[in-house]
Parts: structure tokens; C-alpha cells; sequence
């Protein structure tokens, strides 16, 4: 009987175990926020800043003051010159195949081609932000 009593006890512990609840590791509340990726314009100046366009390129909005490459505060003026369609798709051209158009002035063969290097996504926040800033 004395040999009985610990199992007995070691069953009754056991029995308890099994209420039938689900225990799930979740906060029960969440305090602050979700930090969110750029968007609009942060996005495009984050992709220009982040790529080293400004080492080559002035551009106010991003306060940068390269020389390597044409100044793209002229950006509108240079894609009339071009007469390739908007500023937009010229952007996007200049972006993707900088050699198709080079600035007079300006050699060909230094600015590196980006597409495949950048998502379209990227491309088009990029496009968004020197066009309309």
C-alpha cells in the first residue's frame, strides 16, 4: 500500500495537467508602433542617397553637390535636349541605360546601368523623386 501512495500522488499531478487550454505566446497588448519603409518621396530619397548618386550628381533636394555627372536640377532641360519623350521616361532611360543619352559634356561609359540592379519598384520611386521634387 505504501508503494501505491506516491503513484497516486504522481497521477493526481498528472490529471491536473491536461485542462484542455491553448496557451499561445502573445502579447496581450502592443506598445508603440511598426516602424513603416519609406514611401513617396522618402523612398526615392532614400534609394538616391543610398545608391551614391550624389557623389556624382548635384541635387538640391538631397543637398548633394557631385560633379562627375550632369546636374540634375537641369534634369527637364537636359531631357528636351535628348528629345526622348517626358522627363519621365527619360529619367527612367538615364536610370536603366545611362548610356542611350549622355549630357554633352558629359563621357559615356561612367554612370553604371541599374537596371536589374534596382526592382522597377525601386526604379519608379527613384524616377518619382527627381522628377517631382
Amino acid at each position: 500500500m505504501r508503494r501505491l501512495l506516491p503513484l497516486a500522488a504522481v497521477a493526481l499531478a498528472l490529471a491536473g495537467c491536461g485542462s484542455g487550454k491553448v496557451v499561445a505566446p502573445l502579447p496581450e497588448t502592443v506598445i508603440g508602433t511598426v516602424p513603416k519603409a519609406p514611401s513617396g518621396t522618402a523612398a526615392g530619397k532614400a534609394l538616391f542617397l543610398s545608391n551614391g548618386c550624389g557623389g556624382c550628381h548635384t541635387f538640391k533636394p538631397a543637398a548633394t553637390a557631385g560633379k562627375v555627372g550632369p546636374d540634375l536640377d537641369n534634369l527637364a532641360a537636359d531631357a528636351q535636349k535628348a528629345n526622348k519623350g517626358s522627363v519621365d521616361a527619360y529619367t527612367r532611360e538615364s536610370i536603366e541605360n545611362p548610356d542611350a543619352y549622355v549630357v554633352p559634356g558629359y563621357p559615356k561609359g561612367v554612370m553604371p546601368p541599374f537596371a536589374g540592379k534596382l526592382t522597377d519598384s525601386q526604379i519608379n520611386e527613384l524616377v518619382a523623386y527627381l522628377t517631382k521634387s
